[in-house]
């Protein structure tokens, strides 16, 4: 091997090593990895890591609500030289001490569909809308009720997620509800509802909430849902016991599952957000900091669209066709 030879080859190593050196490293932990869509959003960083050449580190509590789990990423995260963590936090105020030290370290951290408790807590929220994603859903389920009085029950996610108290005030509120808005802290009430369950945003969970109202109040006719397999869980209940033909049941996420519920009659609308482009906004984010220092802020709204077949005067909307198309930014 002769000199210029030699020193070729010293570049070369030398370029691969500055390569490496220079690659981001981003860590994304979402509260399961079973939940569709957060495997969907996993795929949407991905992608995105791929696109700009980074490396990506994902972890997942072992169901919603695993906050030690969570913790627990976080640290192995930071170890493993991430630069910026995506997360959706389980618990929005018990990750907040987890979240600070890995900031301290210079960390930067986004919050993905979910707030942290404060907001603060994080550099940045890239997230749905969920307030607006239920006053969507609000209010259709106002017009296709057309002036009948209405016997509401809400399956909501547990108590004291901040996504599922503003999916619910939002529903209440494009239901016309009065007095309440964003800011609202507790899950509203009003004399329309007569059943408030918790489903964890689980289709089992869902059905066992839809056949506790149902004992409370029989005569219910419209079915708020926290989500799409809650939304399949109430639906079960309903036919088991001879009334999902007069029931209305509305929901958000918009997969393409519950699109496909959608134009089946299942759900009668849900408001479609975009986990893919979400991870994929925020990945690029994440990236853009290892590389410049520059941090991401603030709140980035990732978008909501009402999808259904049955449209309604005033309240707009996409038919399953669109739905279909755009599940989950696919």
């Amino acid at each position: 091997m002769n000199a210029k030879h030699c020193i070729a080859m010293g570049l070369i190593a030398s370029a691969a090593a500055h390569a490496a050196a220079q690659e981001a490293v981003i860590g994304l932990i979402t509260k399961t990895e079973t939940n569709p869509f957060f495997v969907k959003m996993k795929e949407g960083a991905q992608h995105a890591a791929r696109l700009q050449g980074a490396k990506l580190l994902t972890a997942a509590g072992k169901s919603d609500g695993d906050n030690a789990g969570q913790v627990t990423a976080i640290e192995n995260m930071v170890s493993a030289g991430a630069k910026a963590i995506l997360i959706t936090p389980s618990d929005a105020k018990a990750i907040v001490p987890a979240i600070k030290r890995a900031r301290e370290q210079g960390v930067m951290v986004i919050a993905l569909d979910s707030p942290a408790d404060p907001v603060s807590a994080t550099d940045a929220l890239f997230a749905t809308d969920n307030f607006k994603a239920g006053q969507l859903i609000g209010q259709y389920a106002k017009a296709a009720l057309g002036g009948k009085p209405a016997r509401i029950a809400t399956l909501d996610l547990f108590p004291g997620h901040p996504v599922g108290i503003a999916r619910h005030n939002g529903f209440l509120a494009g239901y016309g509800v009065a007095g309440i808005d964003a800011r609202t802290i507790a899950p509203a009430k009003s004399a329309e509802v007569v059943c408030m369950a918790d489903s964890y945003g689980d289709q089992g969970k869902g059905q066992t909430a839809m056949e506790n109202c149902l004992q409370k109040n029989p005569d219910i006719n419209v079915v708020y849902t926290i989500n799409e397999p809650a939304a399949a869980g109430a639906y079960k209940a309903l036919k088991a016991a001879g009334k999902e033909k007069n029931v209305l049941i509305v929901s958000v996420d918009g997969g393409c599952a519950g699109v496909r519920d959608v134009k089946a009659g299942v759900i009668g609308a849900t408001a479609q957000q975009y986990p893919l482009k979400m991870a994929g906004l925020a990945l690029d984010a994440g990236v853009a900091y290892a590389k410049t220092g520059k941090k991401a802020t603030g709140y980035v709204d990732t978008g909501v669209t009402l999808v259904t077949d049955r449209q309604m005067p005033g309240v707009d909307s996409r038919d399953t066709a669109f739905g279909l198309g755009a599940c989950w930014g696919k």
